[in-house]
Formats: C-alpha cells, sequence, structure tokens
C-alpha cells in the first residue's frame, strides 16, 4: 500500500490529542505476537503505538516496523520506532524515540526533520536537556518498578511528575509500571499521555484494556 507521508507539524496535531500510549513487548505479551497486540490496540482506538523490541536482528525489526506501518496507516495511527532512526526513515513512521544511549536527538533532526523526536528523561535535568536539543516530547519515567528494565533501583514516583511537568514547554509522556491500579496516581499528578507495555500486552481482552484505560484518562479532564 502506498502510505501517505504526513508533515512533522501534522504528525504533532495528531500527538496532541494522545491518551494512553502503548509500547511494544513481545515476551510480555503472553505468548501473542507484537502484530496480535497491535490490532487489538488498533481495535481499542489508540492513536499510537512505539514499536520497542531490542532482541530482534535489523533485518527482522525491519519488516516488523513495515507491517506496523501498513497495519497503522490504514487505521490513521502514529507509529513511533524506537531506538532506530534509520528503520523509521524507511519504513515512513511517524517518529523516533530515543533513550539516553541511542542517537542524540540533534543529530536525529538532521536526517529525519520531519520526525516526531521523542526523548526518554530520568531527571529534571536530562527533560530539560531534551527539550533545549529540540525534542517535540519528553518520556519522564520510570515512575514505578517495571518488568521491562532490568537492574533498576530507582524509581521516581508520581511526585517526579509534578516536579519536572511544569519545568517543560514541550508536551510529555509518562512510563514504567503504571497499570489500572496506580493510574489515578500520575493523572493526579499531571500526566494525560500514559505510556504502558503490560497493562495492555498482557490484558486479556487488549482492545477492551486500551478503551477503558483511555476513558479513565480522559476522565480527569
Amino acid at each position: 500500500m502506498v502510505v501517505k507521508m504526513m508533515t512533522r507539524q501534522e504528525r504533532l496535531e495528531i500527538f496532541n490529542q494522545v491518551d494512553i500510549y502503548p509500547v511494544t513487548c513481545e515476551r510480555l505479551s503472553n505468548g501473542r505476537s507484537d502484530i496480535e497486540v497491535l490490532r487489538g490496540v488498533i481495535a481499542g482506538g489508540a492513536k499510537i503505538i512505539q514499536l520497542r523490541e531490542k532482541d530482534l536482528s535489523e533485518r527482522d525489526f525491519y519488516l516488523l516496523a513495515k507491517k506496523f506501518r501498513e497495519l497503522t496507516a490504514s487505521a490513521g495511527m502514529l507509529l513511533i520506532v524506537n531506538d532506530r532512526v534509520d528503520i523509521a526513515l524507511a519504513v515512513g513512521a511517524d517518529g523516533v524515540h530515543l533513550g539516553q544511549d541511542d542517537f542524540p536527538v540533534p543529530a536525529a533532526r538532521k536526517i529525519a526533520p520531519d520526525l516526531i523526536m521523542g526523548a526518554s528523561s530520568h531527571d529534571l535535568e536530562e527533560a530539560l536537556r531534551a527539550q533545549g536539543e529540540g525534542a517535540d516530547y519528553v518520556n519522564i519515567g520510570p515512575i514505578f518498578p517495571t518488568e521491562t528494565k532490568s537492574g533498576i533501583e530507582h524509581f521516581l514516583g508520581p511526585e517526579a511528575i509534578s516536579r519536572i511537568a511544569p519545568r517543560l514547554q514541550i508536551p510529555f509522556s509518562v512510563m514504567g509500571g503504571i497499570k489500572r491500579s496506580n493510574m489515578a496516581e500520575v493523572l493526579s499528578a499531571g500526566a494525560r499521555k500514559i505510556a504502558v507495555v503490560t497493562a495492555i500486552t498482557q490484558a486479556s481482552d487488549i482492545a477492551e484494556a486500551v478503551r477503558s484505560l483511555r476513558a479513565e484518562i480522559r476522565s480527569f479532564g
């Protein structure tokens, strides 16, 4: 299929409407493939998904990203690719999310000016640096203990959101161990773009999980 390419501004307008922000992790998907998870996320009405698979070969990640692009484009969803600027460009994704040890945001912007640039941050200093370097949004986390990050002993807690967010002039998402049981804590701290993995990938009914999480976020206004 032919994917209609959007401008960065068009992509940002959709990103500003994002509430739930699903992130993939096939090993934490109860035996389901990333494609199965994506189909459930689409059925639930999410506006965005981040493809994040750290253990795939470059070729397999590219082929998976290509299929994700086909399905997300048909659904009118944003596709964010974790880490790999080259693969994001190759498949016509809408953006790339970069960690502290990934390709630098300013360098990524030079070669991919139309992509949304997201950046991970673990404290106020990193968040402000990412903003200053031209990131379109920053992710604050990990908020709670999480299965997707090993070897981490320090978790920010929801209070970090109310400490960091007021200093930002760009949108932010939050991530790390967020589930239905603690969602109210991050919403009360001011977060409205909630990135989750297992709250969706391990749900018995992915579409229903997406719908209910979106409804809870929107209920906070």
